[in-house]
């Protein structure tokens, strides 16, 4: 798994994560993970579905918000925002290298 970034206490930001993460992102507390990588975006990376499994059986609730490199749109912002309003936190999001999460928090919180 990539190194996190902690952005806030209750926010952080990785790099692309496998199913065998997800016992490791749980175990470091926290309780919502959330995709901003589209499915399909390289052949090395696992679907969304695979991952949201794999975290559902953790414990960690999910959510999907696929963001085209170097394309967010406002529509992307509105609905990151609304998963932050709905997932529980501590939330790590996730993408090929965290810089577009970051990004897109950065934008929902500004």
């Amino acid at each position: 798994m990539a190194d996190i970034k902690h952005v806030t206490p209750e926010f952080a930001v990785t790099g692309q994560i496998s199913v065998d993460d997800v016992k490791a992102i749980a175990a470091e507390g926290f309780r919502s993970v959330i995709c901003n990588r589209p499915d399909k975006e390289s052949s090395d990376q696992p679907d969304f579905a695979a991952i949201s499994a794999a975290a559902k059986a953790a414990g960690l609730e999910t959510a999907y918000v696929p963001v085209v490199s170097g394309r967010m749109t406002p529509a992307d912002v509105d609905a990151f925002r609304a998963a932050l309003g709905t997932l529980p936190s501590p939330t790590l999001a996730y993408c090929r290298s965290g810089t577009r999460s970051l990004n897109i928090y950065t934008a929902a919180k500004g």
